[in-house]
């Protein structure tokens, strides 16, 4: 079966869920995981995704800030919520969809942005976003499967992940070492966290290194078209098991000219399963 699974930091999904509406109607992805949906679980927005089909849903939000969602077509044969540094502040959700055989497991991930000050010593939210980064790569590696058992292990990770780890995941590499999303330590655990399961970076499969792709653009610039000062912050990997399945990628670059738009936009990737 095709399986299309699309990421979106949405920014607060009661205020943009008429956009999430449209975009659902537009791409018909099976499984949509939405970060930062700011929303208490209480108050989500069921009602708009079940008219859509999207009636297998797992949702861990709180007020104002974080949250984290994945609605799905596909049912799903389990799900997790996982605590990460001993907070409780709803970046980690797990489910496991049901496509026949083995199930396909996806982690739905909204890594702390890490405030402005790229050192840990004087700013915590940065010390968070390192901690919560070796945390995922400790977790990955613990849940490595022996490598005979490795061929067969089948998972997706998607999310805001808050850093743009190559050269050309920004606009201006040297201007941004500097800056948080990509300084060379969050880089280096980025690669940690590729590393404990082999990932693939999905959509660079598709789009060489060497070629600028990006999902992100500030509100600060009054015409983000003009400047394109943007940061790949999103993200799609899976493991070496599904190497053979991607079939195809998408970043719908033209949302962010919706109105009420997130900053970010969606990711897209289509698996045969």
């Amino acid at each position: 079966m095709s399986l299309t699974v699309a990421t979106w930091n949405i920014n607060s999904v009661r205020l943009r869920i008429a956009n999430v509406e449209r975009f659902l109607k537009k791409r018909k992805p099976d499984v949509l995981c939405l970060q930062e949906t700011k929303c208490p679980d209480e108050f989500f927005p069921h009602d708009a995704f079940e008219t859509l089909g999207y009636r297998h849903r797992l949702v861990q939000g709180m007020k104002s800030y974080n949250g984290v969602a994945i609605l799905s077509k596909i049912p799903f044969t389990a799900t997790n919520i996982h605590h990460r540094c001993g907070k409780e502040d709803c970046r980690h959700i797990e489910a496991a969809l049901d496509t026949g055989g083995d199930p396909v497991l996806l982690d739905n991930l909204y890594i702390p942005a890490g405030g402005d000050i790229p050192d840990p010593k004087v700013n915590d939210k940065f010390a968070h976003k390192l901690d919560f980064y070796r945390e995922m790569a400790r977790w990955y590696n613990e849940h490595r499967p022996q490598p005979r058992a490795r061929r067969g292990l089948r998972r997706i990770a998607v999310g805001d992940f808050n850093v743009a780890p190559l050269e050309h995941d920004v606009w201006n590499h040297k201007q941004l070492l500097k800056i948080v999303s990509h300084t060379p330590v969050e880089v280096d655990l980025f690669s940690r966290l590729m590393a404990a399961l082999d990932w693939i970076d999905v959509p660079r499969r598709f789009v060489p290194d060497g070629e600028k792709l990006y999902s992100w653009w500030s509100y600060r610039n009054n015409d983000w078209r003009k400047s394109n000062r943007g940061r790949r912050l999103d993200h799609i990997l899976a493991t070496p098991a599904l190497s053979g399945a991607i079939r195809s990628h998408h970043i719908d670059v033209d949302l962010r000219d919706w109105e009420l738009a997130s900053d970010h936009v969606p990711v897209l990737a289509t698996f045969d399963v």
